[in-house]
């Protein structure tokens, strides 16, 4: 992955984004290769606070001698074990579909990483329970994948809306003008992202 630095040097040359980048200052970037991992912490989160979400992957870590989840010990393990970290029957049910597709095909990111992005997120759809934008947030957040764009995601719509000062009247018209701005930050267009997260909430 690119420098944040050349990164930045190419967003900038977006004068609205510029504006942001200047106000929010430069943003660390983290990665983990370890898809399994993300994936099972992504369903433990969903629809959860940061600290309820924290706090129930803590007890679901805990439930394993090492503290961590490995795929034949998690199917192994009773879903009333499960729900006693506090995850729902649902979120017990997708985890052990992670388990199992893992032990079927495979989650091993250095076996996976060469597959561009919209063909990862095929592969990773097929575990129910997994959705699309739970893949994104783990390609940009966990893999570092510079080039994500989760225009389904609704802090994402606010950010160019908010920024670009845009009021389309329609979703596609949105998803067009949205589409034609993001056009400008390839193939940086997650950390432009991030940005937009950032100056959401914070300008």
């Amino acid at each position: 992955m690119a420098a944040v630095s050349k990164q930045l040097e190419h967003l900038n040359k977006d004068k609205q984004l510029k504006k942001a980048i200047k106000q929010i200052g430069t943003l660390k970037l983290s990665k983990n290769d370890d898809l399994y991992f993300a994936l099972m912490r992504s369903i433990v989160s969903q629809q959860l606070s940061v600290k309820a979400a924290d706090t129930i992957f803590r007890r679901f870590l805990e439930l394993f001698k090492d503290g961590y989840p490995h795929p034949k010990q998690v199917l192994k393990m009773k879903d009333e074990k499960l729900r006693s970290a506090g995850l729902s029957f649902q979120k017990a049910g997708y985890l052990k579909n992670i388990a199992q597709f893992s032990i079927d095909k495979t989650l091993d990111y250095h076996e996976l990483k060469s597959k561009p992005d919209d063909e990862l997120i095929e592969y990773l759809v097929e575990i129910k329970g997994v959705g699309r934008w739970t893949v994104e947030m783990i390609l940009m957040f966990s893999l570092g994948r510079p080039d994500v764009f989760p225009k389904d995601d609704l802090g994402i719509q606010n950010g160019i809306k908010k920024l670009y000062n845009i009021n389309p009247s329609n979703k596609k018209e949105l998803y067009n003008q949205m589409d034609t701005i993001a056009e400008r930050w390839k193939p940086y267009r997650t950390l432009a992202c991030m940005y937009l997260w950032r100056y959401k909430d914070d300008f």
